[in-house]
């Protein structure tokens, strides 16, 4: 079963929901999903930190949300330590705002993706298009 690093920010209501809804999406469609935001409650800093980048590299591909005017610096440091492991990455954004010097991404993310999933509505099916085509 592929294993599922799920990075993006959680620091609002709104960003909490997206995460849980695509991580429940993503397990419905027979991956194993791993949420920061779930496995990471009520921990201290460096527990947090200790257990993502176990999560990272545990997992058989990152997806990371970078919407936003800039994406998250958390999100940035795991899409760092899965490039740097040879983990592919997917990245994903759904907003609109154009944001970075490369097609709304930071280069350095950019070139390092697997793929990029650039999608408002139906990023979700997108992204499991992508997830069929990782190399095995």
């Amino acid at each position: 079963m592929t294993s599922i690093y799920l990075a993006g920010p959680l620091f609002s209501a709104a960003e909490m929901r997206f995460n849980v809804e695509l991580s429940e999406f993503l397990k419905k469609n027979g991956f194993e999903v791993f949420l920061p935001q779930m496995e990471c409650l009520n921990k201290s800093t460096e527990e947090i930190y200790q257990i993502c980048k176990a999560g990272v590299e545990a997992a058989n591909v990152v997806v990371a949300i970078m919407d936003g005017a800039d994406a998250d610096s958390g999100t940035c440091w795991e899409c760092g330590y899965a490039a740097a492991k040879n983990t592919p990455i997917i990245l994903v954004r759904t907003d609109i705002r154009d944001s970075g010097d490369t097609r709304g991404f930071n280069a350095m993310l950019y070139y390092s993706a697997f793929a990029v999933v650039e999608e408002r509505i139906n990023y979700a099916e997108k992204i499991l298009e992508v997830l069929k085509k990782l190399p095995s």
